[in-house]
């Protein structure tokens, strides 16, 4: 799921990411165009008594950003609740959050 929120910094717009992970998920990492596809550097934390996932990002505003979710470093996941999706060079898609 994603949520958008305005920033207090001008042309930026706070975009939070949930991955609903399952309880044996040890793992979820965001990885867009926005970090350069790092598989690492972006980590969402798990939040609560349940098994959601989330991260929060400061981004540009009048932006697409590619992203999926890699969890257990092992299997990649799209977001259902992305503004669309696009293909990619492995056969499957990406999902898009417009800001």
């Amino acid at each position: 799921m994603i949520k958008k929120e305005p920033s207090p910094n001008s042309g930026k717009l706070y975009v939070t990411f949930e991955y609903p992970g399952a309880r044996r998920t040890s793992s979820v990492y965001l990885v867009g165009d926005f970090n350069g596809w790092s598989e690492t550097a972006t980590r969402m934390q798990r939040k609560g008594q349940g098994d959601i996932w989330k991260v929060r990002l400061e981004l540009d505003r009048g932006r697409e950003y590619q992203f999926r979710y890699l969890v257990d470093q092992k299997s990649w996941h799209n977001d259902w609740h992305a503004d669309r999706y696009i293909p990619n060079i492995h056969g499957s898609d990406n999902s898009i959050v417009v800001t």
